[in-house]
């Protein structure tokens, strides 16, 4: 198998179990209705784990544009094949998703918010706020590769690797999740929100791509800077790069802070209570 067709079969099978469980723990009339975070949190870290076992012989199991472009930025995969790896993960994510649309065929009718149908595809924030969404993204990424860089860096049982890296997704989730679903892989959210575009979902509405740029650009400062933070504090390596993803995370944040304060101004008057217990 090539490295393109490992990467298109194991992204379409991550998306064909981590949409799969979206849907059918929030469509109606499904045996899964109502499970949870948790559940959802399991099913994605499973998913990534079988797809990465399924492939991780054939193309190293990236199944993400994020570490593909983190790796790459290191020195650890050449760039000359990152087009085609991103094309197989977008191709792949796209079939996954088609997969999922049929397997739940009947449900989609008896669904009757679109939102609902619209989140088995692809993320959306818990509260829009474009830069701290934006950051909440670039965080998960971030955990993630160097996570898996230092997974990788440990003399582990064979074939170990895939699973403990499905418990970092599942962690990730349940930690830093819930602010934006953490899409955390461009090719998880966006090829899936082609999907619902072009799919006849009945009664669907819009695909939301006015936010659709941040589970994509998040994911991809993330990858990035997290795979030059592992090279330049754990190995050594300091970069130009380094300090350039550096100085656009730190922008990130600052503006996340200042819209925040925008958003809701603390007036010099306002009481603040703080716990008992913080009391001391």
């Amino acid at each position: 198998m090539s490295g393109f067709l490992g990467e298109l079969i194991g992204t379409m099978i991550l998306i064909i179990l981590g949409d799969g469980v979206c849907a059918g723990v929030n469509l109606t009339k499904s045996y899964a209705k109502s499970s949870g975070w948790i559940v959802i949190t399991f099913g994605w870290g499973l998913a990534v784990a079988i797809g990465a076992y399924s492939v991780g012989q054939f193309s190293g199991a990236h199944l993400n544009p994020a570490l593909t472009l983190g790796l790459a930025a290191i020195g650890e995969f050449p760039w000359r094949e990152v087009p085609m790896y991103l094309s197989a993960q977008m191709i792949g994510g796209f079939l996954g998703a088609c997969v999922v649309y049929l397997h739940y065929l009947p449900h989609w009718g008896g669904t009757k918010d679109p939102a609902i149908k619209l989140g088995v595809f692809c993320t959306g924030p818990a509260i829009r706020h474009n830069w701290a969404n934006l950051l909440s993204e670039i965080i998960g990424t971030f955990i993630l590769v160097v996570g898996i860089l230092s997974i990788g860096a440990n003399q582990l049982a064979h074939g170990l690797n895939p699973l403990i890296v499905g418990f970092l997704i599942v962690v990730i989730g349940m930690a830093l999740g819930g602010t934006t679903g953490y899409a955390i892989n461009p090719a998880r959210d966006l090829a899936p929100r082609l999907a619902h575009a072009l799919l006849p979902i009945k009664g669907k509405g819009g695909s939301n791509w006015g936010y659709a740029w941040i589970p994509i650009v998040g994911p991809v400062i993330g990858g990035v800077f997290g795979a030059l933070f592992y090279q330049a504090l754990f190995l050594g390596h300091q970069t130009l790069a380094f300090w350039i993803g550096s100085a656009t995370v730190f922008t990130v944040i600052a503006a996340s802070l200042i819209t925040e304060k925008r958003r809701h101004p603390i007036q010099s008057n306002e009481k603040i209570n703080m716990p008992l217990e913080n009391n001391y």
